[in-house]
């Protein structure tokens, strides 16, 4: 199921991590889930040649109907989370006011077409439990961290890196240092957005590491 809805360049790229993703696919299911199965890989559904940030979460918003498969976005038809709303207040004051519509709806979903891929180091969690698939039991950070690898592999990207668990990627990307360029911050949930997101531009910083790698900065208005 999970590997069926990638694009077909992921499938492509990804052949050898399929048995994997079965293995996650068939632990993650047997408890109820978040995001929906339906919506697991949605990060997955778009060419990656087109892909320029990689924005590395830790995993989905554990609440039922949140979740929408992308890092960080959340379902414009329920209550916006206080981390978003932090994304929204620091993305206003990086880069202006006219970059977020509403801070009530924030549609993070257009950054995809931008090239920016929306990744959680899990992309499931039991509904309810923030954190419950991560670690080495079921297999999603191995995923993920192929996944960045291989796109790599190919091209050059930014990466965005928010948090602990995203930043604990880069030591494993040396053998690609030539590709990509890292930007880091604290996460921006309630609990570390003042002691490291606030304050420290990350979509502006992007933009400018973009330019350094020879690549369109992207427009970062939702």
């Amino acid at each position: 199921m999970f590997f069926e809805q990638m694009h077909p360049t992921w499938q492509q790229w990804l052949a050898e991590e399929k048995v994997l993703l079965e293995a996650i696919e068939q632990k993650v299911l047997q408890e109820p889930i978040t995001p929906p199965s339906d919506l697991v890989m949605n990060a997955f559904r778009t060419d990656p040649r087109g892909i320029k940030v990689v924005l590395l979460g830790q995993d989905p918003y554990p609440t039922a109907g949140d979740a929408l498969g992308l890092a960080f976005a959340m379902n414009p038809a329920n209550k916006i989370p206080r981390s978003l709303k932090n994304i929204a207040i620091e993305l206003k004051n990086d880069l202006g006011a006219q970059t977020v519509m509403s801070e009530d709806v924030l549609d993070l979903a257009k950054w995809v077409d931008e090239g920016v891929f929306l990744l959680n180091r899990a992309l499931t969690t039991n509904i309810g439990s923030a954190g419950d698939h991560l670690g080495k039991v079921f297999g999603w950070e191995e995923f993920t961290l192929k996944v960045v690898r291989q796109l790599l592999s190919r091209q050059k990207v930014v990466l965005l890196l928010w948090g602990n668990s995203a930043k604990s990627i880069v030591p494993e990307l040396q053998e690609f240092k030539e590709n990509f360029i890292a930007v880091d911050s604290a996460h921006p949930s309630p609990l570390s957005a003042r002691n490291g997101f606030f304050g420290s531009k990350p979509f502006s910083r992007a933009n400018q590491a973009l330019t350094v790698l020879g690549l369109q900065p992207i427009d970062w208005t939702c």
